[in-house]
């Protein structure tokens, strides 16, 4: 990986790139970037087979103040899921007829050498 500027905002698109393509190569389908409501933001939505899956994204340079699976705060959690739900609703779908997943897929290490976990279900949602 090509080391980003150190704007957290171009990092930020940087990571969710590499998360991305991570998913790409499990053979994931991008259905939506960064999608956003007056609720929040999810940085990926995924279709995996016949289910739907919210992703988020978290990068930490080091594990110095905890892994970046540790940063998805329940707080953090709601938001996604209500977030989850105004998209379902702007595509005709709800919990009810859609399967959903929450992941987040965990970035850690420098540039030059990350290290990418990916969490399915990692928290309950819809």
């Amino acid at each position: 990986m090509t080391e980003p500027l150190n704007n957290s905002k171009q990092q930020g698109s940087f990571y969710e790139q590499a998360a991305l393509n991570y998913l790409l190569e499990h053979r994931l389908i991008l259905i939506e970037k960064n999608f956003q409501c007056r609720l929040g933001e999810i940085d990926l939505i995924m279709q995996d087979r016949q289910t739907l899956v919210f992703v988020e994204v978290k990068y930490r340079k080091s594990t110095h103040f905890g892994d970046p699976l540790e940063m998805v705060s329940r707080t953090k959690q709601q938001k996604i899921c209500k977030t989850a739900q105004v998209f379902l609703q702007k595509q005709g779908m709800n919990e009810y007829n859609t399967y959903c997943r929450f992941d987040v897929v965990s970035i850690k290490g420098p540039s030059a050498s990350t290290e990418i976990t990916w969490l399915k279900n990692a928290f309950n949602g819809v």
